[in-house]
């Protein structure tokens, strides 16, 4: 490795370091160093949970007394019929006192045995100091005041300690007879479930103790309960965080020590179990984490993320080897590009650690944990994609110079240049279009060459027969071929003309019907073919006509942007992508890897990639020779890419095994582009994934919220970066490569967004499905424009309704109190973006006003099945 390498790998290695230490600085908050008069205790360990009928084990309630000794004073128990009733004689053993609480439902077959064992622990146990007889029953409704009242009274009698019940605030200030009724007050302060910003919320709860005290001078209030968790979702104001868990329990214990309170910090340790009835927020309220870990420290700074330095050296070793490889092997690009790619790698590995420690929390529902799973895997694939993008953007802007730029030949040709026979593939399509195209290459300055014009399955004989009767016309040259019923569709027509080709022809040239090419195409590329190992030679796609159109000029610098910015990179490494048009190939080296392949709707792709296979190289000039039509439909645009998309996965099954690691007939920088150009296809796949699951996930947080909870900011925050980051990146390589004005950037950028449907369907179709399906084209062209505009774009229609309505439905019944809502309704109207694009798209496509009216001829698309054109 070069120095300059070798410093870039330093670089961005401390740069990774500093990002981490930077995001978790210490925050300093006001330090407690004394002992905590009480902590609320369930005796759950990760693996039991009460919900599925466990009981704690005096063993794990052993442990957890010898966790506490020392840094609390006493413990507040639930319940006396799961194992909690065993908390009192080990707590005694610790010299800890306990206040027992039994959990009452306003059910006698649970409440019964909860009211018996609670008299039974405050006879048999002098550490028992005081009894509760519900927790929060009354403000779940489970039971009545007056029922409550009862309980208290009959536990009265029975037991030598003060008795009560536990329940929130507002509560004990409704029900004056309950306060009556009891010991002392038993009161719960949780700023957080009421949305209180916590730089208010000690001031708030004590503003809310003192309430109760002004109104209820003559009775003792313990706080039952009181802190905040370190994980959740955003309530109104309240955020759920490591350092705002420290900020809150520091603070309140100062405070308390100066008013000398009663209390019982909720709670000792992590309750996994509980997320299944409270969410994320339910599991993180203890001082302690479930594996009985100190959360936090009492003094000095407290980190949001604990022992965030082994997550960040594994992040910097998860990233090592692949930013070595990368500088090592990319000596070519400048530091910028360097730099830049480097640091995706090193944040990339930085995110990933971040969510799978984040993913390793334990007490998962089970659809949480299959959500998790999905989720890690397809933020995968998005980090793929984004770094696939990033290699090209980095190419494309920090590379030294071109390795493979191939200029046109300018020279005269000779007079025994090599035979070139054309064959221009028809199907269907309107005579005087194609008769332009004949006449274009009746100019080509070329002293040999042959065209061959190939009518497919054209039924009408009013459509071809004018056709024929043109290349009689223009002479010897030009032949006209008729085929009714012909197999293989374009490929078929192709194999045709290559066995009626001119035996003498050294190479076959193919372009589309539409294509009007210029004189000097032949003479400017045929020299390429004088180095054996050239197995065809392709120039780009371009288009004419739609400078005054506003769909036309959105599709046309769309198509722009692969052929000036990504076959340009490809074949940097000999692995461009064949086309059917503009397209020139030796003769003996299509015979020899056997013709066009038939069983394939993207013949041409299919037969780029099997020359590669035979060790052929590709020449690719970036200049335009030949401008054919862009589609007139949004449909038609759709169809088009339909096709490319099939192709490329019936491609991806058929050559599989050639496209593995170890295979020989293709090099390493031919499989890298051959697999990952497609691979931003099978994230629209996984895009339409997205989109159905959050429909689903939204209606199941609405309706069945025990099981489903918002994923966390951890998954949905990365997620938005990277459609960001895709956006920026495609607008930086316009701006590098295609010289069009910024709107016409915007308008590429729409349009190609706009496929994003059409392409995830037939990625999925590609992968369950083999042979060409058959694709509707919509017959809506006697509608009004807008039907038109509905028809055209209506699966994509419904998609993006389905998410408005999911988004605006979760901010209703969530965003009153849950920031998370939002967040999650931002990812739901993200996911919507490529559906408005798509309708967008099909509303500038019909409406003339916005479309600046037509100005090409009318052309049939490629959607008929038996068709020989593009």
């Amino acid at each position: 490795m070069r120095k300059s390498a070798f410093a870039v790998l330093i670089l961005v290695i401390l740069g990774n370091i500093a990002f981490w230490a930077l995001w978790n600085r210490p925050v300093d908050e006001r330090s407690w160093a004394g002992a905590i008069t009480g902590v609320a205790y369930t005796p759950f360990h990760s693996d039991k949970s009460p919900s599925k009928g466990d009981k704690a084990s005096a063993d794990d309630i052993e442990k957890d007394m010898d966790a506490l000794d020392g840094a609390v004073k006493a413990v507040r128990t639930y319940s006396t019929t799961d194992g909690s009733e065993m908390v009192a004689a080990i707590a005694g053993k610790h010299g800890l006192p306990v206040t027992a609480g039994a959990w009452t439902t306003g059910k006698p077959e649970i409440d019964e045995p909860e009211l018996a064992g609670l008299i039974k622990l405050a006879r048999a146990n002098s550490n028992v100091r005081r009894v509760l007889v519900g927790n929060e029953a009354i403000l779940r409704a489970d039971l009545t005041v007056p029922q409550a009242i009862d309980y208290i009274k009959r536990v009265k009698k029975k037991v030598n300690v003060p008795v009560s019940i536990a329940e929130p605030w507002h509560v004990w200030l409704k029900h004056p007879e309950l306060v009556e009724a009891v010991d002392f007050l038993a009161v719960h302060l949780l700023p957080y479930w009421e949305g209180v910003p916590v730089d208010q919320s000690v001031d708030y709860a004590m503003f809310r103790f003192n309430e109760l005290k002004q109104k209820y001078p003559n009775k003792h209030i313990l706080i039952g309960e009181i802190g905040w968790p370190a994980d959740g979702p955003w309530r109104r104001g309240a955020e759920a965080s490591q350092v705002n868990q420290a900020k809150f329990i520091r603070n309140f214990l100062n405070v308390a020590a100066q008013n000398k309170l009663d209390y019982f910090i909720m709670e000792a340790f992590d309750q996994p179990w509980k997320r299944e009835i409270e969410g994320t927020a339910g599991t993180s309220w203890g001082l302690w984490d479930y594996q009985r870990n100190p959360k936090f420290p009492m003094i000095g700074g407290v980190h949001e993320i604990r022992n965030w330095e082994i997550k960040c050296a594994t992040a910097v070793a998860l990233g090592f080897l692949p930013l070595v490889f990368f500088l090592w092997r990319r000596s070519d690009l400048k530091i910028g590009g360097q730099i830049f790619y480097g640091g995706l790698i090193q944040a990339v590995a930085s995110v990933l650690v971040f969510t799978v420690s984040a993913a390793s929390a334990a007490g998962l529902a089970l659809t949480t944990e299959i959500a998790w799973g999905l989720l890690i895997f397809c933020q995968l694939v998005l980090f793929a994609v984004m770094l696939i993008d990033g290699m090209e953007l980095t190419e494309v802007v920090w590379q030294h110079k071109f390795k493979r730029k191939f200029v046109p030949c300018s020279a005269a040709p000779l007079p025994n240049a090599a035979k070139v026979s054309i064959h221009v593939p028809c199907y269907n399509e309107p005579p005087h279009m194609v008769m332009q195209t004949l006449d274009a290459l009746a100019r080509l300055d070329y002293p040999n060459y042959e065209v061959l014009l190939l009518d497919n399955n054209t039924k009408d004989p009013a459509v071809w027969r004018p056709i024929e009767e043109y290349c009689k016309k223009l002479g010897p040259k030009f032949r006209f071929f008729h085929l009714d019923n012909w197999p293989g569709f374009k490929a078929g027509a192709l194999n045709f003309g290559l066995a009626q080709t001119a035996p003498d022809a050294e190479h076959i040239a193919v372009i589309d019907s539409d294509y009007q090419v210029h004189p000097d195409w032949l003479k400017a590329t045929i020299p390429h073919f004088n180095r054996p190992e050239v197995g065809f030679v392709q120039s780009p796609q371009d288009y004419r006509e739609w400078e005054h159109d506003l769909f036309q000029r959105m599709t046309n610098w769309e198509y722009a942007g692969f052929f000036h910015i990504g076959m340009i990179q490809r074949n940097e490494r000999n692995a461009i992508i064949q086309h059917g048009t503009m397209t020139i190939i030796r003769k003996s080296a299509l015979e020899k890897v056997g013709r066009w392949g038939e069983w394939c709707i993207t013949e041409d792709a299919d037969l780029g990639l099997r020359l590669f296979e035979h060790g052929y190289e590709a020449v690719y000039m970036p200049e335009s020779y030949g401008k054919g039509l862009v589609p007139d439909s949004f449909s038609a645009y759709k169809t088009q890419r339909f096709r490319w998309a099939y192709g490329a996965v019936q491609i991806l099954k058929h050559h599989w095994r050639q496209l593995s690691p170890g295979a020989k007939e293709l090099t390493a920088g031919q499989k890298y582009h051959f697999i990952t150009g497609w691979l931003p296809w099978f994230a629209d796949a996984a895009h339409m994934v997205f989109g159905i699951a959050g429909i689903l996930w939204s209606i199941g947080l609405m309706a069945f919220p025990k099981y489903f909870e918002f994923p966390p900011n951890v998954f949905m925050i990365p997620t938005l970066s990277v459609f960001a980051f895709k956006v920026g990146a495609s607008l930086w390589l316009y701006e590098a490569r295609v010289k069009c004005g910024f709107w016409d950037k915007v308008g590429a950028a729409v349009a190609g967004m706009a496929l994003t449907h059409t392409v995830g369907r037939a990625m999925w179709l590609g992968m369950f499905t083999s042979g060409r399906p058959f694709v509707r084209t919509p017959k809506c062209e006697n509608q009004p424009a807008l039907m038109q505009a509905f028809l055209m774009a209506r699966e994509e229609l419904v998609l993006l309704v389905s998410l408005w309505g999911a988004a605006l439905a979760i901010v209703m019944v969530f965003g009153h109190e849950n920031r998370d809502a939002f967040m999650w309704s931002g990812l739901l109207v993200v996911q919507s973006l490529p559906y408005l694009a798509a309708f967008i798209t099909a509303l500038i496509n019909v409406f003339p006003t916005i479309g600046f009216g037509k100005s090409k001829p009318e052309t049939t698309d490629d959607t008929v099945s038996a068709g020989a054109g593009d």
